[in-house]
C-alpha cells in the first residue's frame, strides 16, 4: 500500500521530470530552428546534448515515480509536460502562445489524464518471446509508414504531426519493452534481455531523432503535444490488448475514455490548426522573397514588377538600335 509520503515523493518527482523533459523540448525546438539543415541529429550544437541530458533525466526521474507511486497517479502527470513548455517558453525563450494554442494544450492534458486515469491496473505481466517480435516488427512498420508519409507533405506543420507520432509510437512501444524487462528481470542472467534492450535502445534513439526533426519548421506546442499524447496512449492500447489490462468501471469507463481520447484528439487537432493559421504552406518561414518575372507570375500583381519590366524592355531596344 502506497504512504502518504510515498505517495507525495511521487507527485514530486512526476512534477519536476515533467518540466526536465519540457526543459528538453524546448532546447530542441530552439535548436531546430537554428540549424534546419540538420534536422535529425545536430550533433555539434551543445543545447542539443543538453536537451538529450534533460529528456534522460525527465525519463529516470519518471521510472523512479513509477516505483513510489501507483501508475494510474503517475501516467497522468507527465501530461503537465505540454501545460509547463508553453508557459516557460515564454518566459525563457520569449514564445508566446496564442489562445487557441493554449485551448488546444489544456484540452489534450485533461484528455489523456482522462484516460490515464480510467485505465485499471492488472497484475504486472511479460510478454513472450513470440510476442515482442510481433510488437517490434510491427512498430518499426508503423514508424516507418508514419515517417514516409511525413516526406510526402507539403506542409511543415502536416509532416511535423507526422514525425511527432511516428516519435510518440517508438516512445510507447519502449515503455513496454522496458516493462516486460523488468518484470522478467534477472540479476543473474542479464544478458538473458539483450534482445529487449536491443530493441529498446533502438525505439528511444529514433524517437529522439524523429522527435528533434518534428520541431523544424512547426513551433513548439503542436508536436510536444503530439508526442505526449500518443506516447502513452500507444502503451495504453498494448496494455490492453496485450497485458489484460482494462478501463476501470466497465462499460461506463470504457465509454468514458473514448469521450476523453476524443477530447484529447480535438486537442491536437486545435493545435495543428493554430499553426496552420499563423503560417498556411511556409512553416517558420517567416521571410517571403519577392516573385521574379518569368516564373510564372502575373506581373500585374507584384507591386513595381511591371515598371521593372519596362525599364528592362527599353535598355534593350537601346542596346539594339545604338
Amino acid at each position: 500500500m502506497v504512504t502518504m509520503s510515498s505517495l507525495a515523493l511521487s507527485v514530486l518527482l512526476s512534477l519536476v521530470s515533467a518540466v526536465a523533459y519540457a526543459a528538453g523540448a524546448i532546447l530542441q525546438e530552439h535548436v531546430a530552428t537554428t540549424t534546419p539543415s540538420r534536422p535529425y541529429a545536430p550533433l555539434h550544437q551543445g543545447r542539443w546534448w543538453a536537451a538529450v541530458a534533460l529528456n534522460g533525466v525527465g525519463a529516470v526521474l519518471h521510472v523512479v515515480a513509477l516505483a513510489y507511486g501507483p501508475l494510474s497517479l503517475v501516467q497522468p502527470l507527465g501530461a503537465l509536460t505540454i501545460v509547463f513548455a508553453l508557459p516557460m517558453a515564454a518566459l525563457f525563450v520569449r514564445r508566446g502562445a496564442g489562445r487557441t494554442a493554449w485551448r488546444g494544450a489544456i484540452m489534450a492534458t485533461v484528455g489523456l489524464a482522462g484516460l490515464l486515469a480510467l485505465t485499471g491496473e492488472a497484475e504486472s505481466r511479460s510478454l513472450g518471446t513470440a510476442g515482442r517480435g510481433v510488437l517490434a516488427a510491427v512498430t518499426l512498420g508503423t514508424v516507418a509508414l508514419l515517417f514516409l508519409m511525413a516526406q510526402g507533405m507539403p506542409r511543415p506543420i502536416m509532416r511535423s504531426v507526422l514525425l511527432a507520432g511516428a516519435a510518440g509510437v517508438a516512445f510507447g512501444i519502449a515503455s513496454v519493452f522496458t516493462k516486460s524487462v523488468a518484470v522478467d528481470w534477472q540479476w543473474s542472467s542479464p544478458l538473458g534481455q539483450w534482445p529487449s534492450l536491443a530493441v529498446i535502445a533502438a525505439l528511444a534513439t529514433g524517437g529522439l531523432l524523429l522527435s528533434q526533426a518534428s520541431y523544424r519548421g512547426a513551433g513548439l506546442a503542436a508536436p510536444l503535444a503530439t508526442v505526449t499524447v500518443v506516447n502513452p496512449v500507444v502503451a495504453a492500447v498494448v496494455g490492453i490488448t496485450m497485458f489484460g489490462e482494462d478501463f476501470r468501471y466497465g462499460v461506463l469507463g470504457t465509454v468514458l475514455a473514448l469521450a476523453c481520447g476524443v477530447v484529447a484528439a480535438g486537442g491536437l487537432i486545435l493545435l495543428t490548426l493554430e499553426r496552420m493559421g499563423r503560417a498556411p504552406g511556409a512553416g517558420s518561414d517567416r521571410h517571403t522573397s519577392r516573385p521574379q518575372v518569368g516564373e510564372g507570375v502575373d506581373v500585374g500583381a507584384v507591386p513595381g514588377a511591371r515598371t521593372d519590366l519596362e525599364v528592362e524592355m527599353r535598355s534593350r531596344a537601346v542596346a539594339g538600335g545604338s
